[in-house]
């Protein structure tokens, strides 16, 4: 099983696939979010959303705040700004 992910900035969808695991920055923590996760709302922080794909490869994003939603493994996570990132701890790459 695995979720079914989105990462949408204002303006364009950044990603969309399957994947094993998210960790996001919440206002209130961090969150893993893993297949049967409970339904979420939650306001993200400003910080990066780890997406571990189930190709087996892990993506990065910072993300300036937004939402995560979680509902029935699928997760939507909305941002006005979202750029590529190194690593959870690193800031967003320069393009």
């Amino acid at each position: 099983m695995s979720l079914h992910v989105e990462l949408v900035a204002a303006d364009r969808v950044v990603w969309s696939g399957e994947a094993t695991t998210i960790i996001a920055r919440t206002v209130e923590g961090d969150v893993g979010i893993l297949t049967g996760h409970a339904p979420l709302l939650s306001l993200l922080a400003d910080a990066v959303v780890e997406i571990d794909a189930v190709e087996g490869t892990t993506e990065f994003f910072h993300v300036a705040g937004g939402f995560v939603s979680v509902a029935a493994d699928r997760v939507s996570i909305l941002s006005d700004v979202v750029t590529p990132a190194e690593s959870r701890t690193l800031a967003p790459t320069e393009h």
